[in-house]
């Protein structure tokens, strides 16, 4: 941890911060304008295994596959998955530094919770192990096994509960920095 939150101190000012939180959202609105409608295009209005937060099973897989046909698999495999392979350390690298950020300005990067920088960085590691999942389907299918569908599933869920805890605790964080400023200004 001390790695990380030396990391974190050296990189997280404020021009790097913004830098990178535009290039991880200009390239999550790549994927969600351009990369996932035309893999959707496919599947006849299913969502798409990244797009689950609650997860899927064996049966959802095959029919989303089935549905996808050969070029929706090709195109999920060839169009998605590689912009999908960059965003994961985008968003663990510029969340956790903005995370860290956000610490720094309300004193408290030096605490406990540091380790909610953590949290991005989970979310990215568990989308790269969705994504090789996903990979393994695709290249398989329609040899799907059920324990790959399993695992892939349960990083899915991870990517998402990580993911949620932290946009929740930067809204704390936000709301905390909010109310200090304003305390400073009646003051």
């Amino acid at each position: 941890m001390k790695r990380l939150t030396n990391f974190i101190e050296k990189n997280s000012s404020g021009k790097k911060v913004l830098g990178l939180f535009i290039l991880t959202n200009v390239v999550y609105i790549f994927m969600l304008t351009v990369t996932i409608p035309k893999t959707m295009e496919f599947s006849n209005g299913m969502k798409l295994l990244d797009m689950m937060p609650i997860g899927y099973d064996l049966n959802y897989v095959s029919e989303l596959f089935s549905l996808l046909g050969e070029n929706g698999r090709l195109t999920y495999l060839t169009n998605q998955i590689p912009v999908d392979m960059i965003y994961p350390l985008l968003f663990g690298l510029s969340y956790c530094l903005l995370l860290g950020y956000f610490l720094k300005k309300l004193n408290k990067f030096n605490s406990p919770y540091s380790f909610l920088c953590l949290l991005p960085i989970i979310a990215g590691i568990a989308d790269y192990l969705e994504n090789f999942g996903i990979i393994t389907m695709l290249k398989n299918y329609p040899e799907l096994k059920e324990a790959t569908v399993y695992a892939t599933n349960i990083f899915s869920v991870i990517k998402s509960i990580s993911t949620s805890i932290f946009f929740i605790a930067l809204i704390v964080i936000l709301i905390a920095l909010g109310i200090k400023v304003l305390n400073k200004k009646i003051k």
